[in-house]
């Protein structure tokens, strides 16, 4: 895919700089005297208090945090409402974040260590505030409220009744309590003293109704609600009420069959059903809907309900069946077959851009610039690239800033590196940031992950993936593929640094959970397993099944995951274009009946580029200029193998993988030769002296889409039209580039569709035009 290089850099610390009104505000800040009210007389711990100064179109807000335990605390987080008519400016000696009017604050890492008996002074939290100089509401620090006093329980419940009976369950409604300190959470069910049942309200109000299941037939209970809010805080019990269950032999004819199912609605991973209501004597107590014959899920009356947890691109059954008040089950509706729509929905394409953790060097290609050049607002996905395993633990690997070698023949060019400097480390300036707001040089997340933050905030349709492997970070995936345990191992760990965003420390950023929400689902980018790849990976004829493996791990500890987030987390693949490769190392038949790795994945990003170049150390084909991206076989190849497009992705359609589930590789950047004879043919397929000078000196014969136009100058553009071929020469023993244009995307993104196919991958995002000339014809053919 791509040739992971960085050299070591000097790397300064993006602290803050007080200067002009910054430095202004942090000298009144020390000279002010400000009104605050008097702090709370309570029992010991951390206290918040609050004060004020007004300066004109403006007032300093502060908070002061004092420790009255007998311990030093370490770490605090402070979180408040803004009061109607307030709105926020920066906040200083801490980390700020707002969403709506709640804001959340943790200490910076100077202040978060407060002595027993010690406050934050004289480095404090404050902020700007405009509009009024009232208190801030509802401030809480460490969860506990900030003048000290303690939690009030809320409300007791009122008004508990029976609302519905089976001869297995009791249904109960009540009045919803009065939160006092905190909003309410939920209720608890107790029959006669023990825990019998819990209502949440997960992302709306919370219900007040519950249904206590278990029961025995015909018995008598006695049944108590209590409320809980969201800091753990329980009522007292409700006035007790007493109900029997049903007793069967009272009822023994079942009700009818629900008829009319259908699906009014359905995703990559969910399916919404739909089914006429039926009605008994003795009442309908709900629907019981199965899939394939084991039951998913049941309903009250409702005549609806959504099945999520499925795979994409997959064709299920579904039936339901009616309960009546004495759990009399009726026979199964009429069966539905329904297929789960692909990664991105009927009609709609992927585009799929990666953005290379190293382009903020020498490219000078931020997060940013997929903001300004218009690509976020085209692309659905983006994969970071890349993550790398450690060598040692075989675990993805964070938190280290170690450079690769400028060998490409190393062949440990890549061991034990990664950039977390980059990654998460590095303070951008306000020029180089998605809101245009800098860094500190304080923020647990910083560098490009921040950045991606913003980006999705401001473009909520995009995913962002993070890619793991490339072309020098995939030397030890066959070890770390290689049984059960490693596979287990591995995943759990990647899915704990990326998904849930634990990152290591590192230059005072990372922690638990500080890259939260940032990654979308996981790019596994090995290259190759069962194949020669980089000089020194490991591998052998065992990684095929074990790869095959390694998807389904994934698949089940992201689904598992996901079944406590209510998420459904991506898992896609970059995949070879030499059928070679794909048949010693990927098993994508869906043919012979045998588990295929694209039973795991969402989609397969298959390579459409690289098929003929000369290396930068002149190794691969220095000697011969050729297509690298062609669309079909040019006639005129002279070489004795058949690299294309067409016969790449024809490889997976004709082993039954679903056309949908595939993407086609498009390159940002051209492959480039020198000292080429002309032989007739404008260069074409013709002698060459090694790899042209390229845009980085450690990249010869490549250069990104951009710099080429502007770099080469007086190369004739050449479109050969029987093998939709982009290329362009110099003159005799001049230089002769490959590349995609606007003209052969055009081609290739109207061929695709015809294919069916789920769209196209770009490597990599920093080779377009400042104004996305490449990205939009993309976006325009699809």
């Amino acid at each position: 895919m791509g040739v992971t290089v960085f050299t070591s850099r000097a790397r300064r610390r993006a602290g803050p700089r007080p200067g002009g009104a910054v430095a202004a505000l942090l000298l009144l800040a020390s000279l002010l005297v400000v009104a605050g009210s008097p702090p709370a007389q309570a029992a010991a711990g951390l206290r918040a208090t609050f004060s004020t100064a007004d300066n004109g179109s403006w007032h300093l807000d502060k908070y002061v945090i004092t420790n009255g335990t007998a311990n030093a605390v370490n770490g605090w987080t402070l979180e408040f409402d803004l009061p109607p008519g307030v709105t926020l400016g920066n906040g200083y000696n801490g980390n700020m974040t707002a969403n709506g009017n709640h804001v959340t604050v943790t200490n910076a890492h100077y202040n978060g260590s407060i002595p027993a008996g010690g406050s934050t002074e004289p480095h404090s939290f404050w902020f700007i505030a405009y509009g009024s100089n009232a208190e801030p509401l509802n401030c809480r620090i460490n969860g506990d409220k900030c003048d000290g006093t303690p939690d009030r329980a809320p409300g007791t419940p009122t008004g508990v009744a029976v609302a519905g009976r089976t001869t297995k369950t009791v249904t109960l409604t009540w009045t919803a309590a009065v939160a006092t300190d905190f909003p309410i959470a939920g209720y608890d069910i107790y029959r006669n003293g023990t825990l019998a049942a819990s209502v949440t309200g997960g992302s709306g109000a919370v219900p007040t109704t519950g249904t206590v299941t278990g029961l025995t037939p015909n018995t008598a209970y006695t049944f108590t609600v209590r409320a809980k809010d969201t800091r753990g805080n329980v009522s007292a019990d409700s006035a007790p009420v007493g109900a029997t269950t049903l007793n069967p032999a009272d009822d023994t004819t079942a009700p009818p069959a629900p008829g009319g199912l259908r699906a009014t609605a359905k995703t990559s991973a969910s399916v919404t059903l739909a089914w006429n209501a039926v009605t008994d004597p003795s009442g309908i107590a709900g629907y019981d809907v199965y899939r394939g014959g084991a039951l998913v899920l049941s309903t009250t009356t409702a005549t609806t309900a959504v099945v999520s947890g499925l795979a994409p691109l997959t064709a299920y059954t579904f039936t339901v069946r009616a309960r009546d008040s004495y759990d009399n089950v009726s026979p199964a509706s009429a069966a539905l077959s329904v297929t789960t729509d692909d990664a991105v929905g009927s009609g709609k394409h992927a585009k799929v851009g990666y953005f290379v953790q190293w382009g903020i060097y020498g490219r000078q290609y931020f997060v940013k610039n997929l903001d300004t050049s218009g690509a976020a607002a085209k692309l659905t996905h983006i994969n970071y690239s890349f993550a790398n395993l450690d060598p040692v633990n075989l675990t993805c690997l964070q938190g280290v800033t170690k450079g690769t070698t400028s060998n490409p023949q190393d062949p440990d060019q890549g061991t034990g590196a990664g950039d977390a400097e980059a990654d998460y480390g590095r303070g951008f300036s306000a020029a180089q940031s998605v809101d245009g707001v800098a860094d500190t040089g304080w923020e647990p997340l910083r560098g490009n992950f921040n950045q991606l933050k913003k980006l999705k905030a401001k473009h909520p349709h995009l995913k962002v993936l993070i890619s793991i492997g490339g072309w020098t970070y995939s030397k030890f995936f066959s070890d770390a593929a290689a049984t059960p345990a490693s596979r287990e191992k591995l995943v759990r760990s990647c899915l704990d640094i990326y998904i849930k965003g634990n990152l290591p420390t590192y230059n005072g950023a990372g922690g638990p959970g500080v890259a939260a929400g940032i990654f979308d689902g996981i790019d596994l980018d090995w290259e190759w397993p069962g194949a020669e790849g980089h000089p020194g990976n490991h591998w052998g004829p065992q990684d095929k099944a074990n790869n095959t493996a390694l998807f389904a791990e994934f698949r089940r500890q992201l689904d598992a995951l996901g079944a406590g987030t209510g998420k459904r987390y991506l898992l896609t693949a970059f995949t070879p274009a030499d059928p070679a490769k794909i048949e010693a190392g990927w098993d994508i038949s869906r043919t012979d009946g045998t588990p295929s790795v694209f039973d795991y994945m969402d989609f397969a990003n298959v390579q459409g580029y690289d098929f003929h170049g000369a290396g930068s150390d002149n190794s691969w084909e220095p000697h011969r200029t050729g297509h690298q991206g062609n669309l079909y076989r040019d006639a005129q190849d002279p070489y004795p193998f058949d690299f294309s497009v067409e016969k790449a992705i024809r490889t997976y359609l004709d082993a039954g993988v679903h056309p949908r589930q595939l993407t086609l590789g498009i390159a940002f950047y051209g492959r480039g030769w020198q000292g080429v004879t002309d032989g007739g043919a404008n260069g074409e397929w013709q002698a060459a002296t090694g790899a042209a000078p390229g845009q980085f000196a450690e990249e010869a014969g490549t250069r990104g889409y951009s710099n080429l136009l502007a770099m080469v100058p007086n190369c004739a553009v050449h479109h050969d039209t029987q093998s939709v071929s982009t290329y362009c020469y110099t003159g005799a023993n001049g230089t002769w580039w490959t590349y995609d244009d606007p003209w052969s995307i055009g081609l290739k993104t109207t061929w695709l569709k015809q294919q069916g196919l789920l769209g196209v991958m770009i490597w990599e995002m920093s080779g377009d035009t400042a104004n996305g000339a490449l990205m939009s014809a993309l976006h325009t053919g699809l």
